[in-house]
């Protein structure tokens, strides 16, 4: 898929990733994804979630103490 735009909701960095809406959702109030917050609307950086994806290829992303942050 091409991103075209450099934020995307919740609802498209699950769709984008593969991550499940629930544990991209865990993974943003661990801290993990920093996020960018318009009223209740949540944006991601794209460059952040692939960032994300690559420091954490291959870990178990509901194993909380094992996951590498994106700064």
């Amino acid at each position: 898929m091409v991103q075209s735009s450099i934020t995307m909701t919740a609802e498209e960095a699950s769709r984008y990733s593969g991550i499940g809406r629930n544990t991209l959702r865990q993974l943003i109030d661990w801290g993990l994804i920093p996020v960018m917050r318009i009223g209740r609307k949540i944006l991601i950086r794209v460059e952040t979630l692939d960032l994300f994806v690559e420091k954490n290829n291959g870990k178990d992303l509901r194993d909380r103490d094992s996951l590498i942050g994106v700064a």
